[in-house]
């Protein structure tokens, strides 16, 4: 089987837009050419691909089948041109976030990438620390932010801490607090999600402490957490992460008696993706990142 990757570049496209023109305004080709195209693709592969459902062109079993093997395919291909034409800069770097790095790391860690690598692209995907190690280990992802596992991370990944992050009792500003562990105890908990690895640093903390709080409200995102304490809705233990400073909340942050409670943060990466240059520059423009935000 002889399948050329433009034809294949063009199946990926009418799917992923719904529609054969759309396909042909993005490859600058008529739309005739696209369907001759996926003509041909059929022919290869003994069987329809694409099928329409109302004004929308979706694909079916077996294009669904193609299509995601395609795009692993296109992708290899992009990254073995880009070794050649990109100074090492190859391709599309797939890097995970936690949300907490995503409402607060993101922007300023990628306005500095975008100027020390204006030639690289980056896709961003949204996760749990768990998921996005996970896909890191599988190759889905060439890096992600997330919270340091407590587990030995294995040496076919690299790993770079950028920040340590203390745990804290949030309150809402209007909230007089003489003992954090008094409040704890007096007010809702908005607890940080145990599905989290952060929020299980939480959790040791009550355990150690031998409190058990009133429990409100359960959340996977920092900011959100954040949002509800500052309107009085309750207070959370929480790491103090980097985007708090620049959150503009009416909010108080107040020391824990019991001190070693903390939240790591950095990057892990694959030693196999061949875009470790990429990986490596990002780090540089995290931790400078996290330094002004912390300033």
């Amino acid at each position: 089987m002889r399948v050329e990757t433009e034809y294949l570049q063009s199946l990926v496209r009418v799917v992923r837009g719904g529609s054969i023109a759309a396909a042909a305004r993005a490859q600058r080709i008529s739309a005739g050419t696209v369907a001759l195209r996926l003509k041909t693709l059929e022919a290869e592969f003994g069987g329809p691909l694409v099928t329409r459902s109302g004004r929308t062109v979706v694909a079916t079993e077996l294009g669904a089948r193609v299509v995601g093997e395609a795009q692993s395919l296109l992708r290899a291909v992009e990254d073995l041109r880009g070794l050649v034409t990109h100074d090492g800069m190859v391709g599309q770097m797939r890097l995970g976030v936690i949300a907490s790095a995503a409402t607060g790391l993101l922007a300023p860690m990628l306005d500095r990438f975008a100027t020390a690598q204006p030639v690289a692209r980056i896709m961003v995907q949204r996760g749990v620390s768990s998921v996005l190690y996970s896909a890191v280990l599988n190759d889905d992802l060439d890096a992600a932010i997330i919270v340091e596992p407590e587990f030995r991370i294995p040496k076919s990944c690299g790993w770079q801490r950028l920040a340590v992050e203390k745990l804290i009792l949030l309150t809402a500003a209007s909230l007089r607090v003489d003992d954090p562990h008094a409040a704890l105890e007096s007010q809702p908990l908005i607890r940080y999600s145990r599905s989290q690895w952060g929020g299980g640093i939480a959790d040791d903390y009550l355990r150690r402490a031998g409190l058990e709080p009133r429990e409100r409200y359960e959340l996977d995102a920092l900011d959100s957490i954040a949002t509800l304490v500052s309107r009085g809705l309750g207070v959370a233990l929480v790491p103090e992460w980097a985007g708090l400073n620049r959150s503009g909340l009416p909010v108080v942050r107040h020391r824990l008696p019991i001190d070693g409670f903390e939240r790591r943060v950095g990057l892990v990466w694959s030693r196999s993706t061949i875009r470790a240059r990429q990986v490596q520059s990002l780090a540089e423009c995290a931790a400078a990142a996290l330094f002004d935000l912390a300033g």
